[in-house]
């Protein structure tokens, strides 16, 4: 199920600390990810910084304009207007603020015990006391509120200028300069970003949807469900021109386009822990489909080779990596179990680098981000892993934290990497074993599913990624500033992002049972309109999680117990009437001999 009916005990995290930061001054930026605040702390530099970190401005102000600033550039569809000036952070930083607000508190209390009567009745006493209680709780929430804002306000940068605009580039192409390179530039502009909206959906599935992508060319989407079911869209027509039974018994979990194969050939993966592949025909049809490898536990993620039609890796709950070649009668070969000192790691992602192929990096039921390199993997030596990463507050951190996500920068130079009921955290790949983060993103909720990361843009210019809120979040890259913030799925989840190859536009899906199509058509840029309440609301709740985890987990497993069941029906309805696809097996040494099936999942696992 795209996780989207609950959350396992796996993955339940806490939420950490924040980190002790230094006076920052500088100027906000109302496109920032939170609105109405003031200066705040930055945690202390992280690998690749060059350059300081800012506080959080207010994302609501308006922008004035001091002596010598260049007029704003009205050519540009960035949305600059919203840019605004943060003074009090400039005159002082966040740590002399809270020595002034705890003198102020101190006197205010000082003040209340010269005035509180010392004789009389019990009733003024009583009263009294309350009044100073109260008192004292707006106090506790204006200090809880100042330190929420220090805590959104960390670890920003100042959002460079606009690097495209629009009539500029318009009129260059009109005389055949710079063509080559529109489109490309078009698809990463901010002000394109700022004005994505809903276009349109793609309703076909009876089931959470699990799992998008799209074809290299850009002009098919597939689609995997928690009905089992597979779709093949015409996704500008708004059509489903193929649409067939899966073969596997539990939840699609990812359903890939392989490259280079004319888009006859899908690899999927699912809860049951079936590898198979799907032959397509030009007719609209499904010829068949066959397992080529088994892993013993849920099976979330593939990983293609850029270039390769035949060859893809695999990674299951059972921390096995499987490397699947399509040309060899026994298809698929055990490349590394992964562990930490003896112990499994089940694994929940897996990415191939797209520059350097032989390397791939792994994330799953621990804080480490793993790196291999296929032609030496020695699993006597360091369990085989080349290098690992991980946020350095989480190495030594007492709360469960698990990797829901990850996937290399379109150049294989950065590693995204989105830690449940965390951050998420940017690394660069070069660096050696045990490097810390360079960027964090913060403000969405990664708690009730296995939620997905992307990048977005040619150049890998921005981070989005879902939320439990049901929001839809995109980050400047570099100055880790919200630019996007849409509502998505009714359901309350979106797990999967996936942005078009060549167009400037996205597909979304969730606990919807539907796909949702976004491009950037709005005629004004976004303002961000309730943004810091909603990211203020997942702080506190994953903060109060992390006190409450016993209560809130049995809650939710009864919801999603609940929600199961009532859509048992429609599936058992589903494949009783289907005609079954050809379920051919290629015989692996490595595949499990257990049982495939298994009970139904009873959570929603995002693709």
């Amino acid at each position: 199920m795209a996780e989207a009916d609950g959350k396992s005990s796996e993955l339940n995290g806490g939420s950490e600390e924040p980190d002790p930061g230094e006076d920052q001054r500088g100027e906000g930026d109302a496109s920032t990810a939170t609105e109405g605040q003031s200066g705040s702390q930055a945690a202390p530099k992280k690998a690749g910084d060059s350059a300081k970190d800012k506080p959080m401005p207010d994302a609501e102000g308006e922008r004035v304009p001091g002596e010598g600033e260049e007029e704003e550039d009205t050519d540009s569809m960035d949305g600059s207007g919203l840019y605004s000036q943060n003074e009090e952070g400039e005159r002082d930083g966040e740590g002399g603020r809270r020595e002034r607000v705890k003198e102020r508190d101190a006197g205010k209390r000082a003040a209340r015990k010269r005035n509180r009567p010392s004789g009389g009745t019990a009733h003024h006493s009583s009263s009294s006391e309350v009044e100073d209680d109260d008192e004292e709780e707006e106090e506790q929430e204006e200090e809880d509120e100042q330190a929420m804002d220090a805590w959104l306000g960390a670890e920003l940068r100042d959002l460079g200028r606009p690097s495209w605009r629009a009539v500029p580039s318009l009129r260059l192409r009109e005389i055949g300069r710079g063509s080559h390179q529109f489109v490309r530039r078009v698809c990463g502009a901010r002000g394109l970003v700022q004005r994505l909206e809903l276009q349109g959906r793609l309703e076909r599935h009876t089931g959470c949807v699990n799992t998008l992508h799209f074809n290299p060319s850009g002009t098919r989407l597939a689609s995997g469900s928690d009905d089992l079911r597979v779709v093949v869209w015409d996704w500008a027509r708004r059509r489903a021109e193929l649409e067939f039974d899966s073969g596997h018994k539990s939840n699609v979990f990812q359903a890939k386009f392989l490259p280079h194969s004319g888009d006859s050939t899908l690899a999927m993966c699912a809860r049951d822990g079936q590898i198979r592949v799907a032959e397509l025909s030009a007719m609209q049809r499904c010829k068949n489909t066959k397992r080529v490898a088994q892993h013993k536990g849920a099976a979330h993620k593939l990983a293609l080779e850029p270039d390769s039609p035949c060859c893809f890796l695999s990674a299951g709950e059972d921390a096995v990596v499987f490397g699947i070649d399509l040309r060899l009668d026994r298809p698929a070969n055990k490349l590394v179990v992964v562990k930490e000192g003896d112990k499994k790691v089940g694994l929940y992602t897996i990415f191939v680098n797209p520059v350097n192929t032989h390397h791939f990096a792994v994330g799953g039921r621990d804080q480490y981000v793993r790196i291999y390199d296929q032609r030496k993997i020695n699993e006597n030596d360091n369990n085989g892993v080349l290098k690992k990463f991980c946020p350095s507050h989480l190495v030594s951190s007492e709360s469960k934290t698990n990797i829901t996500c990850l996937l290399y920068s379109h150049d294989g130079t950065e590693l995204l990497t989105s830690y449940n009921d965390e951050d998420i955290y940017l690394f660069d790949s070069s660096h050696s074993d045990g490097a810390d983060y360079c960027r964090r993103y913060k403000g969405h909720r990664n708690n009730a599913t296995v939620k997905g990361v992307n990048f977005y843009g040619p150049s890998s210019e921005f981070v989005i990624s879902g939320s439990d809120c049901g929001h839809i979040y995109l980050w400047d890259k570099v100055s880790a500033r919200i630019v996007q913030f849409m509502e998505g799925d009714r359901g309350g989840v979106v797990n999967c992002l996936e942005p078009h190859p060549h167009l400037p536009g996205l597909a979304t899906s969730g606990l919807d049972h539907d796909v949702k199509l976004w491009a950037p058509t709005a005629e004004n840029p976004t303002g961000l309109k309730g943004l810091k309440d909603v990211m203020k609301k997942n702080k506190r709740e994953r903060d109060e999680d992390t006190v409450r985890h016993g209560d809130q987990y049995d809650t939710q497993l009864l919801w999603f117990l609940m929600r199961h069941m009532r859509n048992r029906r429609s599936q058992r309805t589903r494949r009783e009437g289907a005609e079954g696809d050809t379920d051919e097996s290629w015989s692996s040494p490595d595949s499990s001999d257990e049982e495939d099936g298994g009970p139904d999942h009873v959570q929603c696992m995002s693709s």
